[in-house]
């Protein structure tokens, strides 16, 4: 079984994504600046989990907790990024620490571990990343310029990782979850009928996590809406901004 080493896994898509995988008998340490829901499931699994209080905005702090988790665990197999920070609010309304917490936390975050990571996966000659992105980095959406910008650059440091580490061993990869009814997705103007169930997403992200394919998504149905993304990014944006928008009665149903 492998060794998990994920960021943001105290609730939402992370923790039940780190429950299956501890279910699957892999070991996994977490990375959060909260921990108290982890504590019952370590509980549940004394000798497969760990986790470990950190902000991976504090770069000294998160190597700090990298070293920890391996001193446990040893190099990591697969490492996870899913930490998430998600302000929601048009451009102009938007504070500029808002959109730079986003960016310290979903992509800085990203970057910091992957230089925290990068040199045992390397020494060792295997390794996965994966980053936890977002269809909005891909067609944008009405009040997430922020959030979708910090995804949309995940997106190319996910593909430029790979060119750097070609012929070590060490793979990056996407996770697409569909919009999952989370604490971050709470702010958003968005009925959570119209959002997955986090457990579902995680569970079936569990079941993918070791494809060898760079996009990963929980069901074949996320697979398809994601490609069109990427096929369609504007038409598709538009699409979605309209739904919302009707869903929610701001426009006349023809």
């Amino acid at each position: 079984m492998a060794a998990i080493l994920i960021t943001g896994a105290n609730q939402g898509i992370g923790y039940h994504l780190t429950a299956a995988l501890l279910r699957q008998g892999h070991q996994v340490a977490v990375l959060d600046w909260e921990t108290h829901h982890l504590a019952a499931l370590q509980n549940t699994f004394p000798a497969q989990l760990a986790y470990y209080p950190v902000d991976v905005r504090q770069g000294e702090a998160l190597q700090a907790a990298v070293a920890a988790a391996q001193a446990w665990q040893g190099t990591p197999e697969v490492v996870i990024h899913n930490a998430c920070c998600c302000p929601f609010g048009g451009v102009e309304a938007l504070d500029l620490g808002q959109v730079q917490a986003a960016f310290a936390t979903n992509y800085c975050g990203a970057l910091q571990l992957v230089r925290c990571v990068g040199p045992a996966l390397r020494a060792q000659g295997r390794g996965r990343v994966i980053f936890t992105s977002s269809g909005v980095g891909i067609t944008g959406f009405p009040g997430l310029s922020a959030y979708a910008s910090t995804k949309g650059a995940l997106e190319a440091l996910a593909k430029c990782l790979n060119l750097e580490y070609a012929g070590d061993g060490v793979t990056f990869h996407l996770i697409h979850p569909p919009l999952t009814r989370t604490q971050s997705s709470a702010p958003l103007p968005v009925p959570p009928e119209m959002m997955a169930d986090p457990e579902t997403v995680g569970r079936g992200l569990a079941r993918r996590l070791f494809s060898p394919r760079f996009l990963l998504c929980h069901s074949l149905l996320q697979k398809v809406q994601t490609l069109l993304c990427y096929a369609f990014p504007l038409p598709m944006g538009s699409l979605l901004a309209k739904l919302t928008a009707r869903y929610q009665g701001h426009l006349p149903t023809p």
